[in-house]
Protein backbone atom coordinates (compact mmCIF):
# COMPACT_ATOMS: atom_id res chain seq x y z
CA UNK A 1 0.00 0.00 0.00
CA UNK A 2 1.13 3.46 -0.85
CA UNK A 3 1.21 6.38 2.23
CA UNK A 4 0.26 9.53 1.14
CA UNK A 5 1.10 12.43 3.89
CA UNK A 6 -2.14 14.28 5.59
CA UNK A 7 -1.59 17.38 7.62
CA UNK A 8 0.58 16.20 10.09
CA UNK A 9 -0.74 12.59 9.43
CA UNK A 10 -0.40 9.41 7.77
CA UNK A 11 -3.29 7.87 5.85
CA UNK A 12 -2.21 4.49 4.08
CA UNK A 13 -4.04 4.22 1.19
CA UNK A 14 -7.01 1.68 0.65
CA UNK A 15 -6.93 -0.77 -1.95
CA UNK A 16 -9.81 -1.84 -4.25
CA UNK A 17 -12.50 -3.44 -2.18
CA UNK A 18 -12.73 -7.20 -2.42
CA UNK A 19 -15.82 -8.74 -4.54
CA UNK A 20 -16.99 -9.87 -1.26
CA UNK A 21 -16.19 -6.80 0.32
CA UNK A 22 -18.23 -5.41 -2.41
CA UNK A 23 -21.09 -7.43 -1.78
CA UNK A 24 -21.41 -6.44 1.64
CA UNK A 25 -21.72 -3.07 0.90
CA UNK A 26 -24.46 -3.75 -1.72
CA UNK A 27 -26.49 -5.36 1.01
CA UNK A 28 -26.58 -2.09 2.81
CA UNK A 29 -24.59 -3.08 5.74
CA UNK A 30 -23.47 0.10 7.08
CA UNK A 31 -21.48 0.56 10.47
CA UNK A 32 -23.10 1.75 12.47
CA UNK A 33 -26.77 1.36 11.22
CA UNK A 34 -26.48 4.51 8.88
CA UNK A 35 -26.51 4.65 5.36
CA UNK A 36 -26.30 7.01 2.68
CA UNK A 37 -25.89 9.92 5.25
CA UNK A 38 -26.76 13.79 3.82
CA UNK A 39 -28.12 17.15 4.68
CA UNK A 40 -31.63 18.22 3.47
CA UNK A 41 -31.99 22.11 4.67
CA UNK A 42 -34.73 24.16 4.99
CA UNK A 43 -35.36 27.76 5.06
CA UNK A 44 -37.70 30.34 5.79
CA UNK A 45 -37.23 34.44 4.76
CA UNK A 46 -38.49 36.13 6.31
CA UNK A 47 -40.41 34.80 9.02
CA UNK A 48 -43.49 35.84 9.98
CA UNK A 49 -45.37 34.58 13.04
CA UNK A 50 -47.15 30.83 12.23
CA UNK A 51 -45.78 27.51 12.42
CA UNK A 52 -43.55 26.71 9.22
CA UNK A 53 -42.37 23.24 8.11
CA UNK A 54 -38.98 23.18 7.47
CA UNK A 55 -37.44 19.57 6.87
CA UNK A 56 -40.33 17.01 6.18
CA UNK A 57 -38.88 13.73 5.32
CA UNK A 58 -40.68 10.09 4.50
CA UNK A 59 -39.21 6.63 6.00
CA UNK A 60 -37.44 4.54 6.79
CA UNK A 61 -34.24 6.24 8.03
CA UNK A 62 -32.19 7.28 10.49
CA UNK A 63 -32.23 10.88 12.19
CA UNK A 64 -28.23 12.11 13.36
CA UNK A 65 -28.83 15.87 14.03
CA UNK A 66 -30.03 19.24 13.34
CA UNK A 67 -28.93 23.18 13.89
CA UNK A 68 -31.89 25.81 13.90
CA UNK A 69 -30.10 28.90 12.90
CA UNK A 70 -32.68 31.91 13.60
CA UNK A 71 -31.46 35.92 12.88
CA UNK A 72 -33.46 38.69 14.56
CA UNK A 73 -36.70 38.34 16.56
CA UNK A 74 -37.66 40.26 19.96
CA UNK A 75 -38.06 37.83 22.48
CA UNK A 76 -36.66 34.68 21.48
CA UNK A 77 -40.30 32.93 21.36
CA UNK A 78 -39.82 30.47 18.55
CA UNK A 79 -39.71 26.95 19.18
CA UNK A 80 -38.01 24.54 17.26
CA UNK A 81 -40.32 21.07 17.22
CA UNK A 82 -39.13 17.51 16.25
CA UNK A 83 -41.30 15.34 15.01
CA UNK A 84 -40.59 11.80 14.23
CA UNK A 85 -43.31 9.30 13.61
CA UNK A 86 -45.94 11.14 14.75
CA UNK A 87 -44.56 11.80 18.12
CA UNK A 88 -42.90 14.68 19.41
CA UNK A 89 -39.43 14.89 20.05
CA UNK A 90 -38.49 17.96 21.09
CA UNK A 91 -40.11 21.28 21.40
CA UNK A 92 -38.52 23.90 23.21
CA UNK A 93 -38.26 27.71 22.33
CA UNK A 94 -34.73 29.68 21.80
CA UNK A 95 -35.78 31.53 25.36
CA UNK A 96 -36.57 28.22 27.25
CA UNK A 97 -32.88 26.71 25.98
CA UNK A 98 -31.53 29.57 27.37
CA UNK A 99 -32.82 29.81 30.58
CA UNK A 100 -32.62 26.22 31.31
CA UNK A 101 -28.65 26.61 30.62
CA UNK A 102 -28.81 24.53 27.65
CA UNK A 103 -25.66 26.43 26.21
CA UNK A 104 -22.98 23.48 26.57
CA UNK A 105 -23.08 19.79 25.26
CA UNK A 106 -24.95 17.58 27.40
CA UNK A 107 -26.74 14.69 27.76
CA UNK A 108 -30.78 16.01 26.55
CA UNK A 109 -28.92 16.25 23.27
CA UNK A 110 -30.22 20.44 22.99
CA UNK A 111 -27.81 22.88 23.17
CA UNK A 112 -27.94 26.53 22.37
CA UNK A 113 -25.41 28.90 20.75
CA UNK A 114 -25.53 32.11 20.12
CA UNK A 115 -23.36 35.16 18.70
CA UNK A 116 -24.47 38.69 18.55
CA UNK A 117 -26.86 38.28 15.20
CA UNK A 118 -27.69 34.50 15.20
CA UNK A 119 -29.08 32.21 17.76
CA UNK A 120 -28.57 28.35 16.96
CA UNK A 121 -30.10 25.27 18.67
CA UNK A 122 -28.58 22.01 17.22
CA UNK A 123 -30.53 18.71 18.78
CA UNK A 124 -28.68 15.73 18.71
CA UNK A 125 -28.59 12.29 20.72
CA UNK A 126 -25.63 10.20 21.85
CA UNK A 127 -27.34 7.73 19.57
CA UNK A 128 -29.07 7.49 15.85
CA UNK A 129 -33.19 7.50 16.08
CA UNK A 130 -34.68 5.76 13.60
CA UNK A 131 -38.00 6.76 11.63
CA UNK A 132 -39.88 4.30 9.92
CA UNK A 133 -42.22 6.67 8.28
CA UNK A 134 -41.70 10.06 8.73
CA UNK A 135 -39.58 12.89 10.48
CA UNK A 136 -40.84 16.62 10.70
CA UNK A 137 -38.41 19.76 11.60
CA UNK A 138 -40.76 22.98 11.99
CA UNK A 139 -40.95 26.05 14.33
CA UNK A 140 -43.39 28.03 15.73
CA UNK A 141 -42.53 31.85 15.50
CA UNK A 142 -44.22 33.59 18.33
CA UNK A 143 -42.31 36.78 18.03
CA UNK A 144 -42.11 39.99 15.34
CA UNK A 145 -38.95 40.63 13.24
CA UNK A 146 -37.83 37.20 12.60
CA UNK A 147 -35.63 37.87 9.33
CA UNK A 148 -34.71 34.35 8.75
CA UNK A 149 -34.91 30.82 10.07
CA UNK A 150 -31.93 27.98 8.49
CA UNK A 151 -32.09 24.12 9.37
CA UNK A 152 -29.92 21.61 8.40
CA UNK A 153 -31.37 17.98 9.68
CA UNK A 154 -28.35 15.22 8.73
CA UNK A 155 -29.76 12.00 7.91
CA UNK A 156 -29.44 8.66 6.56
CA UNK A 157 -30.32 5.40 5.40
CA UNK A 158 -31.01 2.26 7.60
Amino acid sequence: MQEEEVDMAKRKRAGRPSQRARALLDDRTCAPGVCDPRRTQGLRAPAPQATHVLVNLEGPGVFLGAAVSKQGGTNNLTFVILDIDGRNVTNLSFAAAGNLGLTEQNPFGIVLRQSALVKTLTVGFPTPLRFASSLRLSVKVSEPNVVQILANVIHGGV
